[in-house]
């Protein structure tokens, strides 16, 4: 791990660096800096407060903004897109690359800010993601399930990942032979790694999670045998055979306490319990050693918002 003015950033082979994005606290999500010959792209841009970050690091490497070629959002969920407008404003080379069904809202992010406010309160989005800063039509470019960009020394291939959200993709590249996942790999937490490896869950959040097409979504993903993830969610995993097959079972598992307390007077509160408890069984047997108390405050956040992306799931799928 190396540092950048406090920043935390992990270098990888083959010319990818994770930045910590300033979201809530550090290694809870991650921005990518990829650098291929004598152009460079940034993949997932955090908050508005995260694009000093991204600036900095970018200059310490010995790029200049004009060097960056490319921007590229996973989803417009805001840990992950909220920053792209002004970070574009910095970098006047760089085309924002985003799913068919998000880039309108990189555009006009009108209806994203009021969506984002209605659900955290104005407050929270005010102190958190800030004003978000529309990005020029022009600038846009919608990417297509299978279309590729050649980037420098690398070839970059999208597909179509829905499940956490319809307006999701992934990103595949072929040097490294590894996938951006963005949320649809699920949240593997480097505090939670022990000799086993990465303990990884899914990530259920509201509103579009649905888990027949996310499971599908994961074994469109480790079909090529990938060697490695990108996660936002945090950092690079490998074993991906194994993290995608505890990524299935997590998603049937979540979607089952959904199903299990359905009817319940007080639902919100029995999938959180089952939930809770399931994780901190799946922690004790990978053999992490941190205290209940530790684990459930990296947790809690997590646990909040698969719950209520399971209910609104619950109430909206079709008969």
């Amino acid at each position: 791990m190396t540092a950048y003015d406090n920043i935390s950033v992990e270098e990888y082979a083959g010319g990818v660096t994770v930045i910590d994005a300033d979201f809530h606290r550090e290694h809870m999500a991650g921005c990518y800096l990829v650098e291929a010959g004598s152009e460079v792209a940034f993949i997932e841009v955090g908050t508005n407060s995260s694009t000093p970050r991204l600036m900095k690091v970018m200059e310490a490497r010995g790029w200049k903004p004009e060097d960056v070629s490319h921007v590229i959002v996973t989803h417009v969920h805001l840990d992950h897109a909220g920053g792209a407008g002004s970070l574009m404003q910095l970098l006047p080379e760089a085309t924002l690359l985003a799913h068919p069904y998000g880039a309108r809202h990189m555009i006009d992010p009108a209806r994203l800010e009021a969506g984002a406010r209605g659900v955290y309160g104005d407050e929270m989005f005010d102190r958190v993601y800030g004003q978000l800063i529309p990005v020029d039509e022009s600038r846009v470019r919608i990417m297509e399930d299978g279309d590729e960009l050649t980037l420098g020394n690398r070839q970059l291939h999208f597909i179509d990942t829905p499940g956490h959200a319809r307006h999701h993709f992934c990103v595949h590249d072929s040097l490294t032979n590894g996938w951006f996942t963005g949320d649809t790999f699920g949240l593997s937490y480097r505090e939670f790694d022990t000799e086993k490896g990465a303990f990884l869950f899914p990530t259920t959040t509201p509103v579009q999670f649905d888990p027949e097409p996310l499971k599908q979504s994961v074994r469109r993903l480790v079909a090529n045998e990938p060697d490695c993830m990108y996660l936002t969610h945090y950092g690079r995993v490998k074993d991906v055979q194994r993290l995608a097959k505890k990524m299935i079972e997590g998603v049937d598992k979540l979607a089952g306490f959904g199903e299990k307390y359905n009817d319940s007077p007080s639902r919100t509160q029995k999938i959180e319990a089952a939930m809770t408890e399931w994780l901190m069984g799946g922690l004790r047997d990978h053999g992490v050693k941190l205290t209940d108390e530790e684990c459930l405050h990296l947790l809690r956040a997590d646990v909040k918002l698969n719950t209520a992306g399971i209910e609104f799931w619950l109430d909206h799928r079709k008969p």
